[in-house]
């Protein structure tokens, strides 16, 4: 279904939970919005009543899939104002014992398809002026254990559009970089461990934990207010100073605080 010329257009992958569910409900006002998961099913559930004018099933990590499917709707859309790369996995085991295709699938949804879905949509959001929206993390900027394989996804997400910010300063497209530390999302929930299966052992985390509506309200302000990059918590904004400033004492602490992750091999 083609979205109506009378709203602006917002395309939020990981829509089905978490952060993309509660950005959807909240930019559902003012946007007509394309919806993009890999859980059809929970799509259909919360959007049912149509505040979503399309919803889309697709696996991100399916580099050939999100080709065809980014090409069709690079033809469709008449416009595209707003896109927000949501979508994310993760893995909760230690560098060591993870094997290459869970590294290799972090890194196809946390960073090759958010870069993929702006090459292919890059002309439409030129011609509307439009803003990119992606999740980084404070991981992308300073080490956490157990998570070496996000670490480095998030790590090259934020390099490569802090890059394309550099590159594309002339043009009317917009950038906004979100680093949220620890939120209540799915993606947790179904964390990989080292041989691909959902990891058994809790979460750790430092700090405070948030909710997705507390995040979301947060990442809609910094949409509306034209912002280039987003940090809603400062214990980590500060963690990942004292890592660049000293990196011996960030190891230190965070090997204490996060030392149940050593305890676990897979």
């Amino acid at each position: 279904m083609t979205p109506p010329d009378s709203k602006p257009i917002a395309l939020i992958t990981g829509a089905a939970s978490g952060l993309g569910l509660a950005l959807a409900q909240r930019l559902s006002a003012d946007y007509s919005l394309v919806l993009v998961d890999i859980n059809a099913a929970a799509l259909e559930q919360h959007f049912s009543d149509g505040t979503a004018v399309a919803l889309h099933a697709l696996d991100l990590s399916d580099r050939a899939a999100v080709a065809t499917w980014l090409n069709h709707q690079a033809s469709e859309l008449p416009r595209l104002d707003l896109l927000i790369n949501n979508a994310g996995i993760t893995h909760r085991s230690l560098a060591t014992a993870t094997q290459l295709d869970v590294i290799e699938r972090v890194l196809a949804v946390d960073y090759l398809a958010p870069v993929q879905f702006t090459q292919g949509l890059l002309p439409l959001l030129q011609k509307s002026s439009g803003k990119i929206v992606n999740m980084g993390s404070m991981a992308g900027w300073m080490p956490v254990l157990g998570r070496a394989g996000y670490c480095a996804a998030k790590s090259a997400l934020t390099q490569y559009f802090e890059t394309l910010r550099a590159e594309i300063a002339d043009t009317p497209v917009s950038i906004l970089m979100v680093y949220p530390s620890f939120v209540d999302t799915p993606i947790e929930h179904h964390a990989l461990d080292g041989q691909g299966l959902v990891a058994k052992h809790p979460r750790s985390m430092v700090g405070n934990m948030r909710s997705t509506e507390w995040m979301a309200e947060r990442i809609e302000r910094a949409i509306y207010s034209n912002r280039q990059r987003l940090f809603p918590d400062r214990f980590t904004y500060f963690a990942s100073l004292l890592y660049r400033i000293t990196p011996s004492l960030y190891l230190r602490l965070m090997r204490r605080r996060l030392r149940v992750e050593l305890e676990h091999k897979h």
